[in-house]
């Protein structure tokens, strides 16, 4: 069976879905970068049988970008239990995620729960375990809480109230008052409120220090550090008491790219995707026909004000309120930049990827065809190259090339460089082919010098950068420093997309030229 077409996936985290022949979903994985996982799937040979099956079934794929590692968590437990893939382990039964739990007694405990039987106050769920375990350490040390199952009076105190981790309420020696208070800072650091906790902190140091109780303020003021941090690294799910919609669409060449987010009291569930030619108050229309055949959900989440809302026809409509929210700021203008940021990444991400190199090598027109090439040799023996194209942001395999070292002995990838570069470009010349916007050396200083005096001599215009391994480091002829690339943007990683693929390529025709070799020997 043909494998399904990947080369649209973004190196983005995210879910992404498998589907047979009856557009069944039998698979959901997450990736923190979708590419490299559902590359593997079809790259590797060696998979357990398992896999091998799963494999043999997938005849198309759907994903799903998300922000976060962790989101991609989540939305992969919600969009299982959904569909409950073929393939999938069996999740029904397992834990899901944690919460955090402060118990509601005299003397508070702080602990893990699994499920929401114990009365208290329940922080969560956390995505991450490794998060709600660093939150939870953070919050238990810092503002002294009990952690134990039981607490007698006039009990022995345990290590951790020796060390400083417990304020011991069951020594007596905080009052309810005290160890109150500090569940109340507990409680706004758990859920979020870190502004209005170092002000009251703050607050409170500054008191300590007038009063010159130094070592009190000098506590409060580790107090202000951990909050400070916590909330940078904090991850909880945004809850809310009811479900919302979150629509986003974006226009291009006269033609609707509409995406339908749902969102399940705070969880990311699952979407609905459209296409569309645009046409006068297309985004109204859409809102009345979908939720005539769709369930509508207590508020909807749009990025633009509407001239005529619909609120009432869909309350009506529902049965319910229903409210439709512009937000500027928060969680769900987070939401709406996450639903359109799907909607750029499935149907304009290689235009994005390409306009992003543009910006940032400073060309004056897109690079739209791009060339890489790359050295392989096992010491010394077997030297090839490969030259892969990228046209519009995508690999165009038909236009791959790969080249046997002819006029190089031993170890000189320069000289190589050199040869295959000049092998080429004289070709295309002669023959006046098409030539690329730009040339892409894998490699540092040394291989695109020698390739940009290879241009020279042909006199070729053509931009010439190299990508070196070890850092990541970007190089352009004629500067002598690497250039600022962030290597978090779009443009970086597309780079590194093509060197990654005309690395994989020289390697692959090394190894066929050796196993020739060996057999010759035999």
């Amino acid at each position: 069976m043909t494998a399904p077409d990947i080369s649209s996936v973004p190196h983005s985290s995210g879910c992404y879905l498998y589907k047979d022949k009856d557009g069944t979903i039998i698979y959901v994985g997450k990736a923190k970068d979708l590419k490299k996982r559902v590359s593997s799937y079809f790259q590797k040979k060696d998979h357990d049988p398992k896999t091998k099956k799963l494999v043999s079934n997938i005849v198309s794929l759907e994903y799903i970008v998300t922000d976060t590692d962790e989101e991609a968590y989540l939305l992969e437990n919600t969009l299982i239990k959904k569909h409950l893939p073929k393939y999938n382990i069996d999740l029904r039964d397992s834990k899901t995620y944690a919460y955090i739990l402060m118990t509601n007694e005299e003397f508070p405990r702080i602990g893990i729960a699994r499920r929401k039987t114990s009365r208290g106050n329940y922080f969560g769920p956390f995505v991450s375990a490794k998060e709600r375990d660093y939150c939870l350490s953070v919050v238990k040390k810092t503002f002294k809480l009990r952690s134990c199952m039981n607490l007698p009076k006039n009990h022995r105190p345990c290590l951790r109230y020796h060390i400083g981790n417990c304020s011991g309420p069951c020594t007596g020696k905080v009052t309810k008052a005290e160890y109150s208070k500090q569940c109340g800072y507990a409680s706004d650091a758990l859920k979020g409120n870190t502004k209005e906790l170092v002000k009251s902190l703050t607050d409170e140091m500054e008191q300590y220090s007038k009063a010159m109780e130094y070592e009190a303020a000098l506590e409060v003021r580790n107090m202000i550090e951990a909050v400070e941090n916590l909330s940078q690294r904090q991850y909880v799910m945004r809850k809310t008491d009811h479900d919302e919609d979150v629509v986003a669409y974006r226009v291009h060449n006269n033609v609707v790219y509409l995406i339908v987010f749902h969102v399940y009291k705070g969880t990311l569930g699952g979407r609905d995707e459209f296409i569309f030619d645009e046409s006068n108050w297309f985004f109204e229309e859409f809102l009345s026909a979908y939720y005539a055949e769709n369930p509508v959900p207590k508020e909807i989440i749009i990025e633009n004000e509407l001239e005529e809302s619909p609120e009432s026809y869909l309350s009506k409509l529902a049965g319910h309120a229903v409210t439709i929210t512009v937000p500027k700021q928060g969680a769900k203008k987070k939401l709406i930049e996450l639903a359109g940021k799907n909607i750029e990444t499935t149907h304009f991400g290689d235009e994005i990827k390409v306009t992003e190199l543009q910006k940032a090598l400073r060309l004056k027109s897109p690079p739209n065809v791009i060339e890489c090439f790359d050295i392989s040799h096992l010491a010394g023996t077997d030297t090839v190259a490969s030259m892969v194209q990228f046209r519009g942001g995508r690999a165009d395999k038909k236009n791959y090339r790969r080249f046997r070292i002819k006029t190089v002995e031993g170890i000189d990838d320069f000289a190589s460089m050199a040869e295959v570069v000049r092998r080429r470009y004289t070709r295309l010349v002669n023959e006046d082919k098409e030539l690329p916007d730009l040339i892409v050396i894998d490699g540092g200083k040394g291989q695109l010098g020698y390739a940009k005096r290879v241009l020279d001599d042909l006199s070729l215009d053509i931009t010439v950068i190299s990508l070196a391994k070890a850092e990541e480091e970007v190089y352009i002829s004629g500067v002598p420093f690497p250039l600022p690339f962030d290597k978090k943007t779009k443009a970086n990683m597309y780079l590194q997309e093509i060197r990654d693929e005309a690395h994989r390529f020289a390697i692959t025709y090394n190894r066929l030229l050796r196993s020739k070799r060996v057999v010759k020997k035999r």
